[in-house]
């Protein structure tokens, strides 16, 4: 029934924040769409974006920021995501270690948005 992921809505308490870390950190592109909304695009995938208190209907009965758990796959080597991030001044929680992605074994390192979402960036390992 369900062949691959189009899109999800990240909710966040603090919008410029948000979009300086989904767009000067991690490098997503930002695109406005429809009436004002906005959204990160990377890949062939976007994510939706909601401010919290001023969410687009139909909405998750609890929108919450900092409840997301993501993990992402690098277009580049994990040494360099991490010199990219630390050079941002981001820390990273944990890293790299194994992990088991969709498609097989991966290896990840962990950080956090500005609203506390643990973010996992990964290469395949």
């Amino acid at each position: 029934m369900i062949g691959a992921l189009d899109h999800l809505v990240l909710t966040t308490a603090d919008e410029d924040a948000c979009v300086a870390f989904y767009t000067g950190v991690l490098g997503m592109r930002l695109e406005t769409f429809g009436t004002g909304r906005r959204a990160f695009r990377f890949g062939n995938q976007k994510i939706n974006l909601h401010v919290k208190g001023r969410e687009f209907e139909p909405k998750a009965r609890v929108p919450q920021p900092g409840s997301l758990d993501l993990c992402f796959l690098a277009d580049r080597p994990l040494a360099e995501v991490t010199a990219a991030l630390a050079a941002a001044g981001i820390p990273v929680e944990e890293g790299p270690v194994m992990r088991t992605g969709a498609t097989g074994p991966i290896r990840s390192v962990y950080l956090r948005d500005p609203d506390g979402n643990l973010i996992e960036i990964s290469e395949p390992a």
